[in-house]
């Protein structure tokens, strides 16, 4: 009845998971220094909380199979890299931060990259119900 496609159930989990931890990893963030304080607290609550909410909502929809899981996967993964690829950039251009916060959002956005790429796949918007 339904084709299998390879990936489907862990990177749902995998995301669902990830966007869990993410909400008091963003917590931390916010309260983690001096350099760019304004910066960390003005993307935790513009992009990085909602983001990681419609990440779990997606998640939870892809795991129930459900068609607009791809569409809320999609806008969550976008919102991501719009906000730690310039993130990581700027970190990494001003503060050197290779081993530090500007290589972990480098490494999260280089993966939501991977993850965008994977949920774009034709195959996924024809085999799950609605």
């Amino acid at each position: 009845m339904r084709d299998r496609i390879i990936g489907y159930w862990t990177l749902s989990w995998i995301g669902l998971i990830a966007n869990i931890v993410a909400l008091p990893v963003i917590a931390l963030v916010i309260s983690y220094g001096p350099p760019l304080k304004v910066a960390n607290m003005t993307l935790a609550i513009s992009l990085g909380w909602p983001a990681a909410i419609v990440g779990i909502v997606s998640s939870s929809a892809l795991l129930a199979e459900r068609k607009w899981g791809v569409t809320l996967a999609l806008i969550s993964l976008s919102m991501v890299i719009t906000g730690a690829l310039p993130y990581s950039i700027v970190r990494l251009i001003n503060l050197q931060d290779y081993s530090g916060l500007g290589g972990l959002t480098l490494i999260t956005s280089i993966f939501s990259v991977l993850a965008l790429l994977y949920w774009c796949l034709p195959n996924h918007r024809k085999s799950i119900r609605l």
